[in-house]
């Protein structure tokens, strides 16, 4: 009657935190979520989320799977799914993303390359066809 929750056991559920008045220079990888309220220059790499915070820093690169900017970021970000930015973020360099979310008065002066979800698009659209037909 009711499906239970199975919890996966490869699953990270990992969060490290760069506090503020931290500062970290050098390359992070892991399979957790980040979250910066501190300064980072270097290399992110996760396949979780990073939030940077109102107060976070990063110069360098950043590569995960969804971001939440409050803070700043200069350089190259690679997002696989969504890159959200919160009113006070700014964000400037190299921006590779899925979707994108943007609320008013964030800065965004980055170039932007979007991944297009239109093939999955055109085969659910065939599939809800030949149901209908």
């Amino acid at each position: 009657m009711f499906s239970e929750k199975k919890n996966n056991p490869n699953q990270v559920l990992e969060r490290n935190i760069i506090a503020k008045n931290t500062s970290i220079a050098g390359d992070i990888i892991s399979e957790g979520d980040f979250r910066v309220d501190g300064t980072v220059e270097g290399t992110i790499k996760t396949t979780g989320r990073v939030v940077i915070g109102g107060q976070g820093t990063v110069k360098g690169t950043i590569e995960c799977s969804n971001a939440d900017i409050e803070g700043r970021f200069s350089g190259k970000l690679v997002v696989s799914e969504l890159l959200s930015l919160k009113a006070s973020a700014n964000i400037e360099g190299e921006v590779f993303i899925k979707k994108l979310s943007v609320e008013p008065n964030a800065t965004f002066n980055a170039t932007c390359t979007m991944k297009t979800g239109v093939k999955e698009l055109k085969t659910n659209e065939r599939a809800k066809a030949e149901k209908t037909a």
